[in-house]
């Protein structure tokens, strides 16, 4: 995991709870042990900038996954040599997360648990564009976060 900024960022959000239910859901779909992810935590600025250049949204949102294994539409995404395992990597907006918490009323700690599974997701493949994939999708989730992390 990296986190960009100030370490009072990340203030309160249980790192190796975090960490445990990513590695759940990776024993869960049988992700092979060498894979790596990178889970980075940021402000918003970061997300906004990243949605902008990479999905053409000036806009934050809370959780961008950038999958490794698939054909890059940015050339300046390709996979260096060696990095065969690299599963990819998820960006967190942690002040958009802590708002969506407060919103829905329940713990940052969940929200920043249903944002990583949700990027861990998509760099499996995972999408939820059409209703069918969305159910899978959200069913997944939910077994991989009410699984004993």
């Amino acid at each position: 995991m990296s986190r960009w900024g100030p370490a009072s960022l990340a203030s309160g959000v249980d790192l190796d709870g975090l960490q445990a239910v990513l590695q759940a859901g990776a024993t869960m779909l049988k992700v092979p042990g060498e894979t790596v992810a990178v889970l980075t935590l940021t402000g918003d600025a970061h997300l906004r900038e990243y949605n902008r250049r990479y999905r053409g949204l000036d806009e934050p949102t809370d959780v961008l996954a950038f999958a490794a294994q698939e054909a890059p539409r940015d050339q300046r995404f390709q996979a260096p040599p060696g990095t065969e395992h690299w599963l990819g990597d998820i960006v967190i907006s942690l002040p958009r997360a802590r708002r969506q918490a407060r919103e829905a009323g329940h713990p940052i700690n969940d929200e920043v648990r249903l944002l990583a599974v949700h990027g861990f997701l998509h760099l499996l493949g995972y999408d939820h564009a059409e209703p069918e994939e969305e159910a899978a999708m959200s069913a997944i989730s939910n077994r991989i976060l009410g699984s004993p992390a």
